[in-house]
């Protein structure tokens, strides 16, 4: 029996349990058809996109690959309803979503085929997610990039493992085989990465942007809400400092400003944004000034993910960059991550069949 060969990459149809997830202006159709290749299953990043963008890049996968893939909105987003339709209409396998999802939207999905994975960072989501209709969780602790919560991966996992039935994949942290085999054997389905996918030489992130997260360390990577609001965790560099020192006028000024520029740049009108800040705080458990700040995000981010800036824009990164130097092809991470997997697997069943003690040495 293959130890990769897990309920998660039955259900998405991919050869091996890794998944790469959505990072805005990371997870284009280029890095998704190189993770798709190596055999991972991946995430097109449609939240920052506007409809007719996520069309064409779902086109390129479509045209790339033969293979499945899925992709990554909120239900809160102007144009959700229509890039749920071209997921439909384009018979992509998966969605993935995090906060405020839209029951109607998943409802609609499922009702299609369409697999949903939401992403959950509190033990205490997972069976509403189930609930909602989630078909796999990606559980993703403290450890990871982005939004984040408080609770470190393998206790969340443990807490989410308990909670639910359906597969479950862990994120926060992980980024090589060691890291597979060990989630396998703490009851997981697989594991899912974004950072160590986006420090790649198949990601479209910049080089001058690789190279600062080449040189960060471990902690160097806090959380910090004042970008959004919301928890979020991220290299510590000039941006991050000045926000840190940001009084709430200066904030407030900020969020209005950035909020106005995605406005012109998504072609979205007043009325779609104020519908998705009230959409965020109904069901998304933001407060309006939240709601506001969370228009600091996008902008302040493509600085450093599109325009390659690390100084000026933002850095969202799991803790795990700390430890990663160098920038593989995706078919050489995700096939360095499955040998040393299986070694390390294969490892601790020779050993729990030889030793006749009893005792299982130390193996991943």
């Amino acid at each position: 029996m293959d130890a990769l060969a897990t309920p998660a990459t039955q259900r998405l149809g991919c050869r091996y349990p890794i998944v790469q997830t959505a990072m805005g202006w990371v997870s284009t159709s280029a890095l998704v058809t190189a993770s798709v290749r190596a055999g991972a299953f991946a995430f097109l990043a449609c939240a920052v996109m506007t409809p007719e963008e996520a069309e064409g890049e779902i086109r390129a996968v479509i045209d790339a690959v033969d293979g499945p893939f899925g992709v990554n909105f909120h239900g809160f987003q102007p144009g959700a309803e229509r890039i749920a339709d071209l997921v439909i209409d384009h018979g992509v396998k998966a969605v993935s979503y995090g906060r405020a999802p839209s029951p109607k939207l998943i409802d609609k999905l499922k009702a299609a085929g369409v697999l949903c994975v939401p992403t959950i960072g509190a033990g205490k989501h997972a069976k509403k997610a189930v609930e909602l209709g989630a078909d796999l969780i990606v559980c993703q602790g403290g450890e990871g990039g982005g939004h984040t919560g408080v609770t470190p991966t393998l206790l969340l996992l443990a807490e989410t493992l308990d909670a639910v039935e359906v597969p479950v994949l862990a994120a926060g942290g992980f980024r090589d085989g060691r890291g597979l085999a060990a989630a396998l054997a703490f009851g997981a389905d697989g594991i899912a990465m974004g950072t160590r996918f986006m420090l790649t030489s198949d990601s479209p992130t910049p080089a001058a942007t690789k190279a600062r997260y080449l040189s960060a360390e471990v902690n160097q990577i806090p959380v910090s809400a004042k970008l959004d609001g919301l928890p979020q965790r991220m290299l510590m560099n000039e941006t991050l400092a000045r926000l840190e020192r940001a009084g709430s006028l200066s904030m407030a000024v900020r969020a209005l400003a950035n909020g106005w520029r995605f406005h012109a740049e998504t072609g979205a009108s007043v009325l779609a944004l104020a519908k998705s800040a009230w959409a965020m705080t109904r069901s998304g458990g933001l407060t309006l000034s939240q709601a506001m700040m969370a228009a600091n995000a996008p902008m302040i981010i493509k600085k450093a993910m599109v325009e390659g800036d690390p100084a000026r824009g933002v850095l969202p990164s799991g803790q795990v960059a700390g430890l990663i130097d160098d920038l593989p092809r995706c078919d050489e991470l995700v096939a360095g991550i499955v040998a040393d997997a299986r070694q390390r697997i294969s490892g601790l069943a020779d050993a729990a069949s030889t030793d006749q003690n009893g005792s299982v040495p130390h193996a991943i």
